[in-house]
């Protein structure tokens, strides 16, 4: 279905690019909720200009398609970043990275190889066992990290500087120009004691700042929903309301 809801872009978007809607489908936040989405496809020349745009629009990237929730009776899904100039670790951030202050990151080509593909199994299989990348196979996982139009990165996160060290995390980050777009995120799930996944998202707080890049890109925080929630607690928040991000 051609999606026709342009107060939901920004200005001249909606002509210059062709977005559609998906069907109704289980809310997967929300429960009794139908979702729908409004998508377009990235494959384009201009597609990095696109993405930057859209980024600033609420959009998040899958592959080459970038998407926005298009509920008909529901706003519960709110596009949230953070101010990373502003952005100060607590006593509980900074025992976090104390305690991963073995790993180095590497930022590494978008291109999958079967030591992460292993990794993101082991995540998947214990974390989201019921979720949709549970039979994802290496085909699948090539696709997802090679399927990218736009400028991405994946940040490797190994146990020591040794270009062979014990692969513990990895991010896939997109580069906007104003800031970096956590995509998708899996680590070992043995080193709960860890915190890896709040210890990735401080991580890159910290690494926009230093880059000199406002904000750091987390998708969409969900009120009432136990699987976003965790994202209130990177302050200062900002959120998209309308077409004005405030705090």
């Amino acid at each position: 279905m051609k999606f026709s809801d342009p107060h939901l872009l920004l200005a001249g978007l909606e002509r210059s690019l062709r977005f559609y809607v998906t069907n109704p489908s289980p809310c997967p936040y929300l429960p009794d909720r139908k979702e729908r989405k409004a998508f377009t496809n990235l494959a384009i020349p201009e597609a990095d200009a696109v993405h930057n745009v859209l980024s600033q629009s609420g959009f998040r990237r899958s592959q080459s398609i970038a998407y926005r929730p298009a509920c008909a009776r529901c706003n519960a899904c709110k596009s949230v970043r953070v101010a990373t100039r502003d952005f100060e670790l607590s006593r509980n951030d900074r025992r976090v990275i104390a305690r991963n202050e073995t790993l180095v990151r590497r930022p590494v080509a978008a291109q999958a190889t079967r030591e992460q593909f292993r990794l993101l199994k082991t995540y998947v299989t214990t974390r989201h066992d019921n979720g949709g990348m549970s039979d994802m196979t290496y085909r699948d996982y090539v696709a997802m990290v090679g399927g990218s139009p736009v400028q991405s990165l994946i940040f490797e996160y190994r146990e020591g500087p040794e270009p062979d060290a014990p692969l513990v995390a990895a991010a896939i980050t997109d580069v906007l120009r104003d800031g970096l777009s956590m995509v998708y995120t899996f680590f070992d799930p043995s080193k709960a004691s860890r915190s890896l996944g709040h210890y990735l998202i401080l991580d890159h707080i910290l690494h926009a700042h230093d880059l000199g890049l406002p904000h750091l890109y987390l998708g969409y925080w969900v009120k009432g929903s136990p699987k976003m929630d965790y994202k209130r607690r990177y302050k200062p928040l900002e959120v998209l309301d309308g077409d004005r991000w405030r705090p």
